[in-house]
């Protein structure tokens, strides 16, 4: 053990719950956000730099986290996005030679993070009573100030988080001599989106969150892409908009997670927010086409109205998460247009969903030939 005396810390829930922990490399600190829990055993790296996860506090249920350290390829954005990290047992050792000191990744970035908390009770307080604003703190003295300053987060219903994570400027990634231009509409997009949609033939160029759909289209794209991102889907009324139009374009669409939720939006179908949402490597779905099950990789607190989308005539659910049977995939009946609310990327997690790209290219082709 690194620190034989490590700072008390708290975890301050807004219902007034309180658990106890220590904080990690004897830092003081306090940080906000809502609560909600990861069940991945590897990939918290990739975890504390995904966008979609700007504004919460995150609990990781594997009981050891920072035992293979970290490197600087394996972050999905330029810096951590987490609020704030909760975990059992955090490791000051690391296995990998050419990797740094998770706690030294942390300190770099300025995360607080707190260790010894018991995750197991936590997480089963949360999934009993749903995700909230917490707070995660060494003022374990000052619990009244903390339920004052927790007071006022706004929660995570109708708050707008993309402009948050979102590009300022449009940029270009992958090979400008690929086959395919690809324009995306940076709502908190991943490094590893990128790089799937590049690795196979694509030349994209990323725009912001507000970005006008004319703008986008003056580039002459062959397709359009809407990536994940934070927060409610409802307040996007822009990426709704240049949704609208990139459906009205004819041209194939893709989205994910986020995405996905404003082209349900786009269509006229509702959003809500989950009691908990999905969040981890393992969570089944049922491709309805093919019969076939995937493990995929989540991160979402907000979904697709079923009932809505079942009622829309312009669309069919193409996938089910087969643990509550929330929508897990759309597609446009007469247009070349689809979402899944998972992450085919999968970094971290498996690969079997990684067939949903080559589908977008396969549109892709299909509408230039």
């Amino acid at each position: 053990m690194k620190y034989q005396t490590k700072k008390d810390a708290l975890i301050l829930l807004e219902d007034g719950t309180i658990f106890h922990g220590k904080a990690v490399g004897n830092q003081e600190g306090t940080a906000f956000g809502e609560v909600c829990f990861n069940t991945g055993m590897t990939g918290y790296q990739e975890i504390f730099t995904d966008p979609s996860y700007f504004g919460q506090l995150m609990v990781t249920t594997n009981a050891h986290i920072g035992n293979y350290g970290a490197m600087a390829e394996e972050v999905e954005s330029e810096g951590i996005k987490i609020s704030g990290l909760i975990c059992r047992n955090f490791s000051y050792e690391f296995s990998r030679p050419n990797a740094e000191s998770l706690e030294d990744f942390l300190k770099a970035h300025k995360l607080f993070a707190i260790s010894d908390v018991d995750t197991r009770a936590l997480v089963a307080y949360i999934r009993e009573h749903g995700a909230m604003n917490a707070v995660i703190s060494t003022r374990v003295g000052d619990v009244d100030g903390l339920k004052a300053e927790l007071a006022q987060v706004p929660s995570m219903e109708g708050l707008e988080l993309a402009s948050k994570v979102s590009t300022t400027e449009p940029y270009f990634f992958g090979d400008e001599n690929a086959t395919f231009k690809v324009a995306a509409l940076d709502i908190g997009i991943k490094r590893n989106i990128l790089k799937n949609l590049a690795d196979r033939g694509a030349y994209i160029k990323v725009f912001p969150y507000n970005a006008d759909f004319a703008d986008m289209a003056a580039w002459e794209p062959h397709g359009y892409f809407i990536s994940n991102g934070p927060g409610d889907p409802e307040p996007l009324t822009d990426a709704i908009a240049a949704a609208q139009k990139m459906i009205g374009s004819n041209k194939p669409v893709f989205g994910i997670c986020l995405g996905h939720q404003v082209l349900a939006l786009a269509n006229g179908v509702t959003t809500y927010k989950m009691h908990n949402g999905h969040r981890g490597i393992n969570h089944p779905v049922k491709n309805l086409a093919t019969g076939k099950g995937e493990i995929t990789s989540q991160n979402h607190g907000f979904a697709v109205n079923r009932e809505a989308a079942e009622a829309n005539e312009a669309l069919e659910i193409t996938h089910l998460h087969l643990n509550d049977n929330t929508v897990a995939g759309l597609k446009m009946k007469d247009k070349p247009v689809f979402s899944v609310q998972y992450h085919p990327e999968a970094s971290p997690g498996p690969h079997d969903s990684r067939y949903l790209f080559d589908e977008y290219f396969e549109r892709l082709k299909e509408g230039n030939s």
